[in-house]
Parts: structure tokens; C-alpha cells; sequence
């Protein structure tokens, strides 16, 4: 990778070919988890709310996203550091992991925290995209709805995290209790989330509660996840993009930290 080595992230933006090559390779491995019976994610069926980002024109997604309930039926939730300046975005909802992707939405607008934009702080690691596609269908008539934002779960809630790891392969998920947080940032322990889980959303309900990214860029080894904590900061920056304004100029460069 052109930056630094990532469990979740898998995003350089100032070398998005050096990043496919790498994210193509899979993740590397990770020491055991310290946390006995962690469980591990698993293959499932394509939730249609849920679905995978394909970054500069590739055939290979490298992030995870899901698609927000909303009037205008065309925001998607991802995280901040998976969306950068120049960088093309492609959203397919409900990815079954086929060798041929339907077509994708693309991504139009990104909305940011001010704190992301100003110096990557991973409290703010989250975004909202406007997505449309050339035939004007609106995301909600493949998805069927849009997950809500909700505040950061409880020490103890039951979280489902869903992602897309990277490549060209199908959604694979874990179910497991939220841990005590960490320097402020919700953590889960599910083994199995990999590269391609940035932005993955953590689902109770019909709800989101978080997604991977945040501290270490959604955390360095893959037993061990984290949030930005969800917070009215979140629910603004949603506001903000419903109500249909320009979007935010992207950064175009991020390292999560990670060896």
C-alpha cells in the first residue's frame, strides 16, 4: 500500500492502484484474540439496505456502505476516510458477489464533519453520500428503505456488523455484544472483519448505530472493531445532506496509524 498496512481500511487515496493491488492480496494475518469464544464472520445473504463501494472505475470493492433512510431516497452512510478528492465512487446495493456488478449509483455529493476535513480526526470518521444513477431510479427502489441513525450502542447491545471484504466476493457478517469502549471509541469484537469492512455498518434493527472506522481507521487487527461514536454530530451532518445542498471537498490522503 502506498501508506501505511490496514486490517479494515484498505484506502491510499493518493495511490488507488498500489491499493487494489494491495487489497487484492487479502488481509494479512493478526495475532489470536485475547477475548475467549470472539465470534467470527461469517458468508450470508446480501442484505439489499447494505451493499459495496467500488473506488476508481475497478471491478473490486474495497469499502462497505449502507443506504439511509431519507426523503430523497439517495443518501448512503460510509466511512469518511473510504470517499477522497478525485476519487471515483460506485455504490452497489445488495452485491451478491458476481462476477458482473448491476449497475452501480454513483456517488454525486459527500458530506463531512468540519473535523474530518480539517485534520482527519477519527471521531468524525464517517460520511454521508448522495448517490444517483443515469436511469433516475431512486436507491430505495432496490433497497427497499434505508437504514435509520441512531446513538452509539451500550456496553452489552447486540450488534450485527455486515460487510463486503475486499475483492470481488459476496457480504459475509458477525453478531456480538458491544464492548467497553476504547479512548472514547465504541468497540466490537468479531473476528473475520477484514479488509473491505470500512464503513460497514453496525445494524440493531432497522437502526445504525455505528460503522467500522474511527480509532486506527476501524482498528489494526481484525478481532477487535471500532465506531466513531454516533451522536448528534451524525444526525446534523444527515440533515444536512437531505436538505440537498453542495456537497464537502474531500481530503485526499489519510493513514490510519496501523504497522
Amino acid at each position: 500500500m502506498a501508506t501505511a498496512s490496514t486490517a479494515k481500511r484498505c484506502l491510499a487515496l493518493v495511490a488507488v492502484v498500489a491499493l487494489l493491488a494491495s487489497c487484492a492480496a487479502g488481509p494479512r494475518p493478526h495475532p489470536p484474540s485475547a477475548v475467549p469464544d470472539t465470534p467470527t464472520a461469517r458468508p450470508v445473504a446480501p442484505d439489499p439496505r447494505v451493499g459495496a463501494l467500488f473506488l476508481g472505475g475497478s471491478d473490486r470493492h474495497i469499502c462497505t456502505g449502507a443506504a439511509l433512510a431519507s426523503a430523497g431516497e439517495d443518501l448512503i452512510l460510509t466511512a469518511a476516510h473510504c470517499l477522497g478528492a478525485g476519487v471515483e465512487a460506485d455504490f452497489v446495493p445488495g452485491f451478491d458477489g458476481g462476477s458482473s456488478p448491476p449497475e452501480a449509483w454513483r456517488v454525486d455529493a459527500v458530506f463531512l464533519d468540519p473535523r474530518w476535513i480539517s485534520g482527519f480526526d477519527p471521531m468524525a470518521d464517517y460520511a454521508v453520500a448522495r448517490v444517483s444513477r443515469d436511469d433516475d431510479d431512486r436507491l430505495h427502489s432496490v433497497t427497499g428503505g434505508g437504514l435509520r441513525v441512531g446513538a452509539a450502542p451500550a456496553v452489552g447491545d447486540e450488534i450485527t456488523v455486515l460487510g463486503y471484504p475486499a475483492g470481488a466476493g459476496g457480504p459475509t457478517a458477525c453478531r456480538a455484544a458491544a464492548a467497553p469502549a476504547r479512548q472514547g471509541f465504541p468497540a466490537l469484537h468479531c473476528a473475520g472483519v477484514v479488509d473491505g469492512f470500512s464503513g460497514a455498518p453496525w445494524i440493531s434493527g432497522s437502526t445504525v448505530t455505528g460503522l467500522v472506522g474511527g480509532l486506527d481507521g476501524g482498528g489494526c487487527a481484525e478481532e477487535l472493531s471500532f465506531s466513531p461514536p454516533f451522536d448528534a454530530a451524525v444526525a446534523a451532518l444527515v440533515a444536512r445532506a437531505e436538505a440537498g445542498g453542495p456537497g464537502d471537498e474531500a481530503p485526499d490522503q489519510f493513514d490510519d496509524g496501523c504497522d
